[in-house]
This record gives C-alpha cells, structure tokens and sequence, in this order.
C-alpha cells in the first residue's frame, strides 16, 4: 500500500503516505492504480510535499483495458498502490506489439525496461505537432520516428511520401542515407542553393499555379487586386502562346486597347506617345507601328497617321479607329490558362503591363497604384536573383510535376522528399510552402480514388509559415487551415514543427490529434498550449518547462494516456547541433604566429 486517500480536489488526489519518502526511491511521475473494487483509477504522481502525494487522475482500468478519461472518480476507501511494470507496459508499452500495426519511439525514462510504441495508424492518419525550445530534441525525434519507421524488419513504408519543408537544411544529413536501412527506400533532395551541385534547384512551374497562387506570390493584400491578376492571367492565355496559334486574338486585344488610348480624352501628345509605347511593346506581324494603311492613291505606315496638327489634334484618329476596328472580334471571351501550355515569368509581366492599359486603368491614378504595386513586384522576382526559381526547362503538367517531385534520377520513387529553404528569405520561403502545399492538395482531391495516396507535409520552424494570415479575407481561405480542416478526407496530412507554437494558425493547431511536447519555458507559448491542445492539464505543462533534453511528453490518439519518452539519438542525427564555442575560440599559443 502506497497510502490512504484524504481528499479529491478536482482531477487531483491526495494519499497520505503510509511509507517514509527519504528512505524510497523518487516517486514523482509514477503512476499509481486506485483499486476499491468498482472501479479501478490510473493516476500519476506530481508532486509530494511533506507525507502528501499529489496524484492526478487519468483514466481507468477494465477489463477491456485502459481507457483515457476520468468519469468515476476513486472511494476514499480505495486501496492504492504502484503500478508494477507489467501492468504500465499493458498500458505505455509494447506488450502486444504488432509490426504492420505499431512503431517503436523511444523509452520510457521513469520504467527503464518498458519501450513506448505508437499505433501507426492513429499517429500518421492525422495532423501532428512536435514543440519545444532550441535544443530541445525536436529534429532528433522526428528524425528517430521515420528512421525507425523505414527499420521495420519484415515490412516496407514503400507507398509513404514524406514532403519535408527544411529551414536550416538539417534533415539531408539525417535522411541521405536512408537507403542503408532498406534499399527500396530512397530520399530526394531539393536546394533553394542555386550553386548547390550536391541537390536539385527547386523549381516553380509558373503556368500550373491558380489566380490565388500569383496573388500570393505578388504579396497582393487587397481583395480589389484579385480581378486584376485574373485579368492579367487570361491575357498570358494569349501572349504566352506562339504567335501563329493565336494571332486574331492577339490584335483583337492590341487593337482595343489601343482605341480605348485614342478615346481616352487625353491631350494629344500624351495619347500618341502611350500609343507608341503600347504598340512597340506588344505587336503582331499583322498589326504593328510599320503595318500599312492604304487610302485612295496612297499608302503610309500605321506611326504616319498619328501626325498632330497645329490645333492640337490627331488629324487622322478616325482612320486609325476604322482601321483598328477591323481587327476586332465578336464575342471574344478570355480564359484562364489550364496548365496546358508553358509560360514563364517574362510572359506574365508582359500580360501585366497590358492588363494595367486593358482595364482602363490609367484614368485613376488610385486604382492605377494598386494595381502597379503588383506590377513592381513580379518584375523585382524577374529581375532578382529569385528569378531563377522558376526557369522551368520542360513543359509537365501538374500530375507530371507532382510525380517528378518524388522520382529519382536513377528512376526509382523517393518516400522523403527534403526541400532545403535555408537560402531564401521567410517570405519567399512561405509562398513556396504555400504554393507547394496546395498543388499537392489539389493533386490529392483530384485523384479517383479518394485518400489512396498519402502525403505527410512537414514544417520545419511552422510558425515562419502557418499563420494566422490575411488569406482568409483576401482568398477566403488559408491553404494550410484548408489543410488541417479538409487533408484527412484525402490523405494530406500535416507535421508541425515549431519552437513558437504561439505564434500558429489557431484553426491548423486545433485540428492536430497527436502532440510530441518537449522543454518550453515561454509563458506565452506554455499559456497557448494550455488554451489550444485539448486533453492537457496544468499539471503536464509544469512538466514539460522542466524536461531534459531528448525527453518529451507525447500524447493524442496514438498513445492510451500522456506519457514521458526518452528518444533515442538518430543515426544519423539532423545537423541541428550547436556551436562548440570552446573548440571554436580556443587554440593553442604556440599555434599562433
């Protein structure tokens, strides 16, 4: 007998002790069972002060086994006692493991011969979060869970795809040689180091991404910006295409903007030079400065008729509006582009530009500026060193590229795919998270047979990305709350990793089901927690803020109740290390000159 209950207070029980503390092993964190006959309680030791053991309750013992959740709490009268090692490994261990059914994550610190093993399908079937503070062991344990995951003996993880969004490019040293454990296991690297010859560039298809895509790429912030970009996107339809293709539509877009210059009300001089400029920039074969006009008896290039005259006036604007009129088509209805052509940057500013003339936007200088900002914008990623990011040599569809992303250059299908965003900026780096994420959900819902192809998308340092953003109020949605709402119907599952979970999608937190929880002193990032991750108690988090490094307290549908987990190192480790200042600052005088 561990003692005798004196008062429940809410979750929490007090045992007078029947045993002198100083002179037995530390029972903090032991659990204890609470026996009186009816029911059986399972409760943990937290905190002993004097001869008083505090115990918080977690669920109950049955014949079915342990069950999560306290609804009938212990008699006074209930015997209590440790639990042997027999009973917790029923309940924290592996007792019954199953190799296509369980995973090995680690040891239990407080139960040295007990492993802690997850049900597989409860912990990769939906969206989970590792947190903790630098140095805590968060790299080291999702390292450790997908390497024993590819060690299974007798089975193969072939069909899984891990999508790993890596800040500081510390997962290639971890997960290159996953290849050891099982042979048709393979990893592929991506780089946003554009002189990297040891991993692939990684690229942006421009042409498979959508209206809301471009809008985030350009930073819009506006809802009155979106029908620009579209406008600019049907426009690429046409000056994407080779000229012969689309011809008639092509003049038929010059020409309008063009007459919409020429009746714009301006002052002479100011028209004729924007109808050069517009005309020198965007042109055809059949309708450009040098394209002839014939009249009776003579014949003069299209830049001759637009001479002023000593009032001030085009003289002959109503012989190059009938002219222009002539390359007009009826019922002419743009498109956006379905990802059946290829277009590049270069393509997309010049639709820009022209959208600005098209819309008639030059009469307000209001709107002018806001749509121009998104103007300047894709041309500084066409002539920054961004740039590079999205030249594209072959033409894929989306399925295509989709599939690209996970076959190596020896033709085989990598499980992980490591994408290193340590050499961008955290904005560029959140559009291509976001880019990527949503062509992957929009493959996934696409296919026929609904959730048949899993993809784990894993956020390294989740907070530069998983926001609470303007895309709600701009797009109507936030690709990753989309996600985490939405991803489990067809298999796109969310990894979030972060050392500032305060700092998260409130609505992409709620929806994770399991949670690895590793030291964390920040009190706002603790008082999230508490507030956002269900089934915590107050209990938990003063353990969490006093955790070692390596151990974490992991809980959610995969585990029968929270539990601490010592996780072993991975072999090999992330190149997550700190500095080793002593060995960096110090060297030897002599070796010195």
């Amino acid at each position: 007998m561990l003692g005798s209950i004196i008062a429940i207070d809410g979750n929490i029980v007090q045992v007078k002790l029947a045993l002198d503390v100083k002179k037995v092993q530390n029972l903090i964190s032991y659990y204890v069972i609470m026996d009186d006959a009816i029911h059986k309680n399972i409760g943990e030791i937290n905190d002993i002060k004097g001869d008083i053991a505090y115990i918080n309750l977690l669920g109950e013992l049955s014949n079915k086994g342990f069950i999560f959740g306290v609804i009938h709490k212990p008699s006074f009268g209930a015997s209590v006692k440790l639990l042997d090692s027999k009973v917790m490994n029923s309940i924290i261990g592996m007792e019954n493991y199953h190799e296509d059914r369980d995973l090995y994550i680690g040891n239990s610190p407080i139960y040295e011969s007990i492993k802690i093993g997850a049900n597989i399908q409860e912990l990769f079937s939906g969206h989970f979060a590792i947190f903790g503070s630098t140095g805590s062991g968060k790299s080291c344990c999702f390292s450790r869970i997908i390497q024993n995951l590819y060690s299974k003996k007798n089975l193969i993880a072939y069909n899984s795809r891990f999508l790993v969004f890596d800040a500081y490019g510390e997962y290639h040293q971890a997960f290159e040689h996953i290849s050891d454990l099982e042979p048709r296991i393979a990893f592929k690297a991506y780089t946003t180091d554009l002189k990297s010859t040891r991993s692939e560039i990684l690229r942006i298809p421009l042409w498979l991404l959508s209206v809301d895509d471009i809008a985030i790429l350009l930073g819009a912030d506006k809802a009155s910006q979106i029908p620009i970009i579209e406008k600019a996107m049907k426009l690429v339809n046409i000056f994407g295409r080779e000229e012969s293709q689309v011809i008639k539509y092509k003049n038929d877009i010059i020409a309008r903007a063009l007459i919409n210059i020429l009746l714009s009300g301006r002052p002479a001089s100011q028209v004729r030079d924007q109808f050069f400029s517009v005309l020198s920039t965007y042109n055809t074969t059949e309708l450009n400065l040098e394209t002839p006009i014939y009249q009776p008896g003579y014949t003069r290039a299209l830049k001759l008729c637009l001479n002023i005259d000593i009032n001030g006036k085009l003289k002959e604007m109503e012989l190059v509006i009938k002219f222009l009129e002539s390359f007009l088509l009826e019922n002419i209805e743009l498109t956006l582009p379905d990802g059946s052509f290829k277009y590049g940057l270069e393509d997309l500013c010049h639709a820009f530009d022209f959208a600005l003339i098209d819309e008639g936007l030059l009469q307000s200088d209001s709107i002018f500026d806001m749509a121009n900002s998104l103007r300047v914008r894709l041309y500084s990623l066409l002539e920054g060193d961004y740039r590079d990011y999205f030249n594209c040599s072959n033409y894929m569809t989306r399925d295509e590229f989709i599939k690209s992303l996970e076959t190596t250059k020896d033709g085989k299908r990598a499980q992980i795919i490591n994408f290193n965003i340590n050499y961008i900026d955290d904005r560029f780096a959140k559009i291509i998270t976001k880019i990527y994420s949503k062509l992957i959900f929009d493959y996934a819902k696409s296919l026929e047979n609904r959730a048949v192809m899993p993809y784990h998308i894993i956020l390294e340092e989740a907070h530069r990305y998983v926001q609470n953003d303007s895309d709600v109020s701009l797009l109507g949605y936030n690709i990753f709350e989309r996600i985490a709402k939405e991803g489990r119907k067809y298999a796109v599952l969310l990894g979030l990793i972060s050392q500032r979970p305060s700092e998260l999608s409130e609505t992409t937190l709620s929806q994770c089901t399991n949670f690895f929880l590793f030291k964390m002193l920040h009190p706002l990032d603790v008082n999230y927690i508490h507030d956002m991750v269900p089934n915590i108690t107050d209990e938990l988090l003063e353990q969490i803020k006093l955790l070692q490094p390596g151990n974490g307290m992991v809980f959610g549908s995969a585990f029968k109740l929270p539990v601490l987990t010592n996780f072993p190192m991975p072999s090999p480790a992330p190149s997550s290390s700190s500095c080793d200042i002593s060995n960096v600052w110090f060297v030897e005088r002599k070796a010195i000159s």
